[in-house]
């Protein structure tokens, strides 16, 4: 069982619970207005997990996909699929030209995430739009204390990544686009995900944070409280 598997495994029951961002409608609205689906496409959502994407598409296109590697997660996934696969994003069981739409997000920090962008690309009909979801840092600034926060949270991680990161991983597309969007998270709230035990280490890192990392990321420390501005970044590329 792989890393991530098994990480996953753990948290299925809960992790909708596990972030403020989950179920964010604000967040769902941007995601929605990147991806500009239309009535008669066909969608693929990558890493589908609980379904918290898919609830945003649901009934709002024609055929819509999910595909996972965890079966706790996808299946609380299925009242919200036309089809729920199980299986690597790196080796896409479907045909060239598929989908008219590809999303993915917070999937591919768990992949070889070149060749799973590739696959997205493979999939999509001429014309077909991919948008990747992710948390990132800001800069240089915070990149090294805020990788070092997401690895303690989840060291089933492969890959870490600021703005251009994702730019470059969709240099096949183009009109390629990037919107941000801005989640405050209850650093505790958002640490303790209940599968791994580091959120004192997480908090130690935001009470010996330099002053560029905490100004960037807008830190509050109230009442015991840390609180994040954590920055998304809603890339879009069009085959």
């Amino acid at each position: 069982m792989s890393d991530a598997l098994h990480h996953f495994n753990r948290r299925a029951a809960f992790y909708d619970r596990s972030s403020r961002w989950c179920t964010d409608p604000a967040l769902a609205d941007a995601t929605f207005a990147a991806v500009a689906p239309e009535p008669h496409h066909r969608l693929l959502d990558i890493a589908c997990g609980t379904g918290l994407v898919a609830r945003v598409f649901h009934k709002k296109v024609a055929h819509l996909t999910g595909l996972d590697l965890t079966p706790a997660m996808a299946d609380q996934a299925r009242p919200y699929l036309d089809e729920l696969v199980i299986g690597p994003a790196e080796s896409l069981p479907f045909p060239d030209a598929s989908f008219d739409r590809v999303t993915c997000r917070q999937g591919i920090q768990f992949m070889d995430d070149a060749a799973a962008v590739s696959e997205m690309y493979r999939v999509l009909k001429p014309g077909g739009r991919a948008v990747l979801i992710h948390l990132v840092a800001y800069g240089e600034e915070d990149r090294a204390e805020y990788f070092e926060v997401l690895r303690l949270r989840n060291p089933a991680r492969r890959n870490f990544y600021v703005r251009e990161d994702l730019v470059r991983l969709m240099s096949q597309f183009s009109d390629v686009t990037v919107e941000t969007y801005v989640t405050e998270e209850d650093v505790e709230a958002w640490a303790d995900n209940k599968a791994v035990e580091t959120v004192g280490e997480i908090r130690q890192v935001y009470e010996r944070g330099s002053e560029g990392f905490l100004k960037v990321h807008g830190v509050k420390m109230e009442g015991g409280r840390i609180v994040d501005r954590m920055l998304f970044a809603i890339v879009a590329g069009t085959r």
